[in-house]
């Protein structure tokens, strides 16, 4: 099924609807975490209430790592392939990337002031976090150098995975340095939080991580359809 929206008919007929549903369950599974959260979870014993930035901050730092790799995964599907679906979710993944970004810095920074006594510190995680930003501006940038966008999608696909070196740095930094940043209070053999915490996390990520999904589906919907019409306009000629 998932090797059919390749398919740009496919593709365009199966998130016709898609993205608006996934857009709405997102809606609804944040605003229920975020109620849970700052509703009905406890206080943190050693931080109070400013904790609860978390159900912004962490998911929002998560996807501004995952929708990276996903769209290295297409970056390396269109260098293969050369499909206009793949080649459009490459570049539809990269302005919300950048919002994730942006507001895990934003959220991370105003999180850090009460903590640390400090907006921002060089530290490794924050560094690379940041240097991750300026990552998702400059393929942005680089994947307007050309009017004819399908001359650009190797060069972009190229930056992209040179780039994904960046993020085993930023999820990686609490081990490898010493940094401000606390380690690990999610794994895979478990969790440190409180479950009323946890709870509300993981319907913040779900939320967060539909609605980006959303976003990124009509983004690509509305870039394929563009093509589609300037290569029909080229057909016709002058």
């Amino acid at each position: 099924m998932w090797l059919s929206w390749a398919s740009p008919p496919k593709f365009l007929e199966a998130t016709r609807r898609l993205w608006k549903v996934l857009g709405m369950l997102g809606w609804v599974l944040m605003l229920a975490g975020l109620y849970l959260g700052l509703a009905i979870a406890p206080v943190d014993a050693q931080q109070g209430e400013v904790y609860r930035v978390l159900y912004v901050h962490v998911p929002a730092a998560w996807m501004s790592m995952f929708l990276y790799l996903v769209a290295c995964l297409y970056a390396g599907m269109n260098w293969v392939y050369r499909g206009p679906v793949s080649a459009v979710m490459m570049r539809a993944l990269l302005p919300t990337g950048a919002w994730m970004t942006a507001l895990a810095l934003v959220t991370g920074s105003l999180w850090g002031k009460p903590t640390w006594g400090t907006y921002w510190v060089w530290d490794a995680r924050m560094t690379s976090e940041l240097l991750l930003l300026f990552i998702y501006l400059g393929l942005m940038a680089l994947s307007q150098l050309s009017a004819d966008a399908s001359k650009s999608d190797r060069v972009l696909a190229i930056g992209l995975l040179i780039g994904a070196v960046n993020i085993p740095l930023i999820y990686g930094s609490v081990v490898f340095w010493n940094t401000l940043h606390q380690g690990y209070s999610v794994s895979l053999s478990g969790s440190r939080l409180h479950p009323d915490i946890a709870q509300a996390l993981v319907l913040c990520v779900l939320g967060f991580w539909l609605c980006c999904a959303s976003t990124v589906l009509n983004r690509a919907r509305q870039a394929l359809l563009a093509r589609r019409a300037m290569k029909l306009l080229r057909s016709m000629g002058p």
